[in-house]
């Protein structure tokens, strides 16, 4: 399964070689083009021949990791998080760093903690990295400053449609990317794997603003918080109800004319579709809508609990619907486009 695939590598800002190098393997056959710019985004070109809009499906390849920054003494390593990892999370889980060496995140125990250290959430200060080294001298031999860590967990189905894996805030984009590709389409379409989304948006801020479409989808993964002991207004996506059109974020305010038109699609097929309630935090949309003159985009996403951890859990319904919203926006956008603009007076609903 290719979203397995995805989930399993590992690939945080900066270093997202291995996640490239898979994805260049499996889009090659379906684009004209295929290139990775200086930045390290992975780009392939569809139909570049044609003439029409270019339209720009964006999805991100990082992932969150931890980045080793010290090693003491006694051979624990120090670590800072990539990206906005909450470190209440993290202790006693096991890592894997240079993809060989295995650890556990460890921090003081309870029994030795006074009062007062029991009574406040852990930082990352306060964690440490065992891999089973006797000293620095041994656990440099095996490690070094910079590299990173990673969570080991497995992708699997359970429940009742339900997947759990790690990464699945970037890689769900990047599998329905990669997905589409396979399909046909009356119009260049260009494929945009970005890089150090995590981390500032960087990779996609490179890719727009050098490729330079008419239209912009970006695809990912939103956080949805419907668990029982939260009140209904704070769940923000549910899963199982469909993908998510947002409204706006912290770093985009979308169109509403482009919001009514994913609607009518999505009505028009059959597809569920729901909003987020709540702005939540920004995507590679924040950088691409305002590249050069400004490119009109629109951020479909998958619901997704516990985002930003070791674990997080999608529904396969709402990444099916996800793909076939998609799929049906990029078969319609034609009748919207006149040469490079979109044009809404077309429809009537507008």
């Amino acid at each position: 399964m290719l979203l397995k695939s995805l989930s399993e590598l590992n690939g945080t800002s900066g270093a997202e070689n291995l996640v490239r190098n898979f994805l260049r393997q499996t889009i090659e056959p379906f684009v004209d083009i295929i290139n990775t710019d200086k930045m390290g985004n992975l780009i392939g070109i569809k139909n570049d021949s044609l003439s029409g809009p270019k339209v720009m499906l964006s999805a991100h390849m990082d992932e969150l990791a931890l980045m080793i920054i010290d090693i003491t003494g006694e051979g624990f390593l120090k670590f800072r998080p990539v990206g906005g990892i909450d470190a209440q999370i993290l202790v006693s889980k096991p890592v894997q760093i240079n993809n060989s060496y295995m650890g556990v995140i460890g921090a003081k125990a309870i029994h030795l903690q006074k009062h007062t250290e029991g009574q406040n959430p852990l930082s990352c200060d306060q964690l440490y990295i065992d891999i089973g080294a006797k000293s620095k001298e041994d656990a440099s031999s095996k490690v070094k400053l910079g590299d990173y860590a990673y969570f080991t967990t497995v992708f699997e189905p359970f429940g009742d449609g339900l997947y759990k894996g790690k990464a699945l805030e970037g890689r769900v984009g990047c599998a329905i990317l990669a997905e589409l590709l396979q399909n046909d389409y009356d119009f260049p379409l260009i494929a945009g794997f970005t890089v150090q989304e995590k981390v500032g948006l960087r990779g996609a801020k490179v890719a727009a603003h050098h490729l330079a479409p008419d239209f912009a989808i970006v695809l990912e993964a939103i956080v949805a918080d419907d668990m029982s002991d939260c009140a209904e207004e704070g769940w923000i996506t549910e899963l199982g109800k469909g993908p998510v059109c947002s409204f706006m974020d912290r770093s985009t305010l979308y169109s509403s004319k482009l919001i009514q038109w994913v609607t009518g699609v999505a009505r028009q097929n059959g597809i569920p579709l729901q909003f987020p309630r709540g702005s939540g935090s920004g995507n590679d949309a924040g950088s691409i809508h305002i590249s050069k003159v400004g490119i009109p985009t629109i951020s479909l996403s998958v619901p997704c609990r516990y985002i930003h951890s070791f674990a997080s859990v999608i529904s396969e319904k709402d990444y099916q619907a996800c793909y076939d919203l998609v799929n049906a926006l990029l078969k319609e956008l034609p009748n919207i486009f006149e040469g490079s603009s979109i044009n809404f007076a077309k429809e009537d609903k507008f």
